[in-house]
């Protein structure tokens, strides 16, 4: 019974060999009737024999050649030039810092964040939301300075009436009048500087130097954005006092008090119309 049965597989195993190898043969056959069929008079209309080639009408993917030349400069012209433009590139690089520290972005954003957590909130809304928030806040106050900015110094530079200096210059004066302007009511930050250089005590704006007025504009807005901050807190507090309070004469040690006053805090806020009115006194705030 052991040799018929190894006698049946080496059977089926030729059969199956030699089924294999006369489908291969016979596969460039049927390809070869396939191509005939194309020249048949009797195959449909419109159709076409196949081909590797692409047609004369199809033209190749043009890819730009970028060529940069390094070379010496020949005068001082052109040096000044590369200075220039390597001041441009590094200004680039630092306007998104500049649009934070220099404008009322960074006042915004910090008391947003203190809201948000005031009301005891974790992921709602996102913090880039409520950068965003702070960002076209930034455009809609600052806009007037910007618009300043762009007609008396970038505007002529771009047609050649005035050069990179002269538009340096143009473009930090409506800066320098904001940022002074917020500091007006309190210029201790501007005297400490001051004082911490050993230059004279400033009787303008003009007598401040820049390097002095931007530190102390950050500060300035650092310590206003907390007094707002700490007074938005405070009806928030008294809110989880309370319910704290409560929760313990009940005897629910256990529960958090912030799960049970968090409902409440929002109510407070949707129903006092929270985001419409500290929008409006941040406004007021940066434009007194």
């Amino acid at each position: 019974m052991a040799s018929k049965a190894i006698f049946l597989r080496r059977h089926f195993a030729r059969l199956f060999l030699f089924a294999f190898v006369s489908l291969l043969c016979a596969f460039p056959l049927s390809s070869q009737a396939a191509g005939r069929a194309v020249d048949d008079p009797n195959f449909p209309q419109g159709s076409t024999r196949g081909t590797m080639q692409m047609q004369g009408n199809v033209n190749p993917v043009q890819i730009p050649n970028v060529d940069i030349n390094i070379r010496r400069p020949e005068n001082g012209q052109e040096v000044a030039f590369s200075v220039q433009l390597l001041i441009m590139l590094t200004l680039l690089t630092l306007a998104p810092s500049l649009l934070i520290l220099l404008t009322c972005f960074l006042r915004f954003s910090i008391v947003l964040d203190f809201i948000k957590r005031a009301l005891s909130l974790q992921q709602v809304p996102p913090t880039s939301v409520l950068n965003g928030i702070a960002f076209f806040m930034t455009l809609f106050i600052m806009w007037p300075t910007f618009t300043n900015v762009y007609d008396n110094a970038f505007k002529p530079m771009r047609e050649g009436q005035i050069g990179v200096e002269a538009a340096f210059d143009a473009a930090q004066k409506p800066v320098r009048y904001f940022m002074y302007r917020q500091m007006a009511d309190d210029t201790s930050y501007i005297k400490m500087f001051m004082n911490m250089r050993g230059l004279d005590k400033p009787e303008t704006l003009d007598d401040v130097p820049t390097y002095v007025l931007v530190p102390s504009y950050i500060l300035h807005e650092l310590t206003a954005a907390f007094k707002i901050g700490i007074y938005l807190y405070i009806p928030f507090i008294i809110i989880d006092m309370v319910v704290a309070s409560i929760l313990m004469s009940m005897g629910m040690m256990m529960l958090p008090p912030v799960q049970i006053s968090m409902p409440f805090k929002l109510m407070l806020f949707v129903l006092v119309d929270g985001w419409g009115l500290l929008t409006q006194q941040l406004f007021y705030s940066v434009l007194r």
